[in-house]
């Protein structure tokens, strides 16, 4: 069942953030880092967390409200109304990922996608389609990103970033491993990307390599021991 308190206090929370964040004081760009890492992301992506029992829905459904929160996200999108765009975005993002967790069997599988995401999505970013987007073509990286507010502006993350997060997490879920650790891992590991990229003046980091070490990492040990029977069982067939 979901936890629907918790769902509607931090939807509540959330909500009243958005809406009031232009008038609140600015504190400086370090201070809205740390702000943003400890508090703004975890809390967005708590959604998923309290969320997560549907990842169980059949994939059809999940499919189904994937796709209506991305024409949501369209709709809005076109209409100007952008908070709701946003996280029309996050949603589609959310159950989509959940909905294609459906064609890993083993979790071999998942932990091979997140070996090699992270080249694919740094090259993306250094070299590839990503960096011309984000230089040369704000618009289109607006439509494709989820929106992290300040008082003093916003930060953006790529929603290829947000399938994976829910992608990673749904896994965590249906294959027994630690969630709550893995999950605020993953949530800190998005804070401490945006915080390297202004430290090094790199304009624009790839999120995917920390956010894969965040899944990875909390689950080494049990990782490494289910891999090492799935590989004994396979050599005693």
């Amino acid at each position: 069942m979901l936890p629907v308190t918790p769902l509607i206090t931090l939807a509540v929370v959330v909500g009243v953030y958005y809406g009031v964040v232009g008038d609140l004081p600015k504190a400086g760009l370090w201070w809205e880092i740390a702000w943003l890492a400890a508090l703004v992301i975890p809390a967005v992506c708590g959604f998923a967390l309290l969320l997560l029992p549907l990842a169980r829905q059949p994939v059809a459904r999940n499919a189904s409200i994937g796709a209506a929160f991305l024409g949501l996200a369209v709709i809005c999108g076109v209409a100007g109304v952008h908070q709701v765009a946003n996280f029309a975005k996050l949603g589609a993002m959310t159950f989509l990922a959940w909905a294609f967790l459906w064609f890993f069997e083993e979790l071999s599988w998942v932990v091979l996608v997140a070996f090699i995401v992270p080249w694919v999505d740094a090259y993306s970013v250094w070299r590839g389609p990503t960096k011309e987007i984000v230089n040369h073509h704000q618009t289109v990286f607006s439509a494709f990103s989820f929106t992290f507010p300040v008082p003093d502006g916003a930060t953006h993350l790529g929603l290829p970033d947000l399938f994976f997060f829910a992608l990673f997490l749904a896994a965590v879920d249906r294959f027994g491993l630690r969630l709550r650790t893995t999950w605020l891992a993953l949530s800190l590991s998005f804070g401490i990307t945006m915080a390297i990229a202004i430290e090094t003046n790199a304009g624009g980091l790839p999120a995917l390599p920390l956010l894969s070490l965040g899944f990875l990492l909390p689950n080494a040990d049990i990782l490494w021991r289910r891999l090492r029977r799935s590989r004994r069982d396979l050599a005693l067939e």
